[in-house]
Parts: structure tokens; sequence; C-alpha cells
């Protein structure tokens, strides 16, 4: 479990499925190794009901948690071609994000968790000691806490573009408020920055997305980066990509930033040479893991929310 989480609560029902997982491959031209995250995280707010990943054939790999609690296999890689894939069956909630958390007072920072100080401090990507000014500038009047962590998701969904593929490995916060555009990554990275400057420990998050009540034209189904904010002792979910409660997010990952948050590192020659992502809901019971994909059998994307008699999860 999150050695982090938000404070003791009861799980929600899980009354809708989903399908999650991905298909990757690399080339790999000389001596290689890969570390892998696309595990969903144990989490109160969804259960695993199925899951497989396959990883090349006979490829050494090992498990371990980091430091954030993320689930990570570590691959030697093989010469040639190497094909990793994950699916699996997820139950989880009908319910929106922060649907269960109660407003909350923020901590000072002498009354923080100890391992909570280093998400109020600047990160490669979140550059938050270059953003002070700004950030004082725009939300210094702002009532500290949850309005603040608002205020702070609404001014990027209005004043930062969304452009499908422009993201770019090298880019920090204060790169992309420059440039006034980006993807997702480039969203969180800019919320938790602008989050750390008021001593509010904020994490960079990846997991999948569904497009439940929240039909999305483009239907482009990738990991998905958001950001988490520690608010008196739970942590509210914060994405400026879309700035309104969103349903079905499967954690993947979470960390300073999107160094400790990629689905993949590669060490050596290889390169990513195929990559396809999938998140949607399906009714309990039509879809299996390792089925091939049939977008067909997918009941999201749409305004209406269909939910189903709740799992029994221990």
């Amino acid at each position: 479990m999150d050695p982090f989480a938000s404070s003791p609560r009861p799980r929600p029902a899980f009354d809708v499925t989903l399908r999650v997982g991905c298909s990757l491959a690399y080339e790999v031209t000389g001596t290689a190794s890969l570390l892998l995250h696309v595990q969903p995280r144990p989490s109160r707010e969804h259960a695993v009901v199925f899951e497989a990943l396959t990883m090349g054939e006979g490829l050494p790999a090992e498990s371990f948690n980091d430091s954030h609690g993320n689930r990570v296999w570590r691959v030697k890689l093989a010469r040639g071609a190497n094909y990793f894939r994950h699916d699996a069956i997820v139950a989880t909630t009908s319910l929106p994000d922060n649907h269960h958390l109660p407003a909350a007072s923020p901590l000072a920072p002498s009354e923080l968790p100890v391992g909570l100080l280093r998400y109020t401090l600047p990160s490669r990507y979140c550059d938050s000691d270059k953003l002070a000014k700004f950030a004082w500038d725009k939300f210094g009047t702002v009532e500290h806490g949850l309005p603040r962590v608002a205020a702070i998701s609404l001014w990027l969904h209005e004043n930062i573009e969304y452009r499908h593929l422009s993201g770019r490995a090298d880019l920090s916060a204060w790169d992309v408020l420059q440039r006034g555009y980006g993807v997702c990554r480039d969203f969180a990275h800019l919320a938790v920055a602008l989050n750390r400057i008021f001593n509010l420990p904020a994490r960079y998050v990846t997991g999948h997305l569904p497009d439940i009540g929240f039909p999305c034209p483009e239907d482009q189904m990738d990991f998905h980066a958001y950001a988490e904010v520690y608010v008196g002792r739970n942590w509210y979910t914060s994405d400026a990509r879309f700035h309104v409660p969103r349903i079905g997010r499967i954690k993947i990952s979470c960390g300073l930033d999107a160094v400790d948050g990629a689905f993949s590192t590669l060490y050596g020659g290889a390169t990513l040479s195929y990559f396809q992502v999938w998140a949607y809901q399906v009714a309990r019971g039509t879809v299996g893991v390792g089925d091939p994909l049939d977008f067909s059998k997918r009941i999201d994307n749409q305004t209406v929310v269909r939910t189903e008699e709740p799992y029994s999860v221990g």
C-alpha cells in the first residue's frame, strides 16, 4: 500500500468495470535493461479483478517497491525485439474525484509527516524555485489550502493550451509556463510546482483515465498525468488539464515528477518501437484478460454513466 496514503476511510462501492493496459515493444541493438511501471498501485479506490503481465520470452526480471511505493520491474532486455503487454480488469467506483474527502485546512511544514517534506521542494521538472514570484503575484491573495489548489488548477486550465503530441522530455514547469502550451505531463508539472511554493506537498501521478461521463471526441487513449496535493491529512486530486471531477482514475505511479512516473526508463542501446494504451469501461463479464482488443465492447465515452451491482471486494 501507499506509505503516504490519505487518512483511513472505508472503500466506496465498486460499481464500474474497466479494462486497462498497454502493449509495448523495444528494439535492442546492444546490451540494455529497463525499469517498467505499468501495474496499478493498490488503492481504496479500485481493485484489480484479473491481471496479466507478459515480459518478452524468458527475460530476466525482478520486482521491487521504490521509495514512493510504486511497483517497479527491472528487466534485462535481449538483442532484437522485446515485447511487453499488461492487461487488467479493474473494479472501481462511479463516484468522481475527491468525492470522499472532507474540506480541510493545510498543515504547517512543522506538522507534516516527515516523509512528505520532499514533496514541498523543487525537483528536476518541478522547478518551483523559479516560479515563486509568479505564484505569489497570481495566487498570493487566494485563501491558503483547497481554495488555492483550485485557483491554480483553474488558471492553468484557462491559460495553458493543451496540444496533443507537443510533449518534450527536457521541459520543466518553468519552460512550459514560458511557451504557454503542453500535454498532460506539463500541466501536472506546473500544478505540482506551483502548489509546492506554498508549502503544500504535491506529487506527480501517472495512470489510466477512461472517458466515463466525459465524451472525448479525440478518443486518444494514453497514460495520463496529473497532480495530487496533500491538504489536512489527505491527498486531493488536481487535474488542470480537464479541471472537472473525473471518474475511474487508475493510479500506476507517483513521485516528485516525471522521472519517478515514467512507464519505462531505459538503460543502454534500446528504443521504443511500438506503443499502445487502453483504458475504457466494459460491462462485467464481457471481456477477459488477454482477449483481443475489441473497442465495440466499450461503453464509456458518453455523458451517461453506466453502473452495475457493486463487486464484493474484501
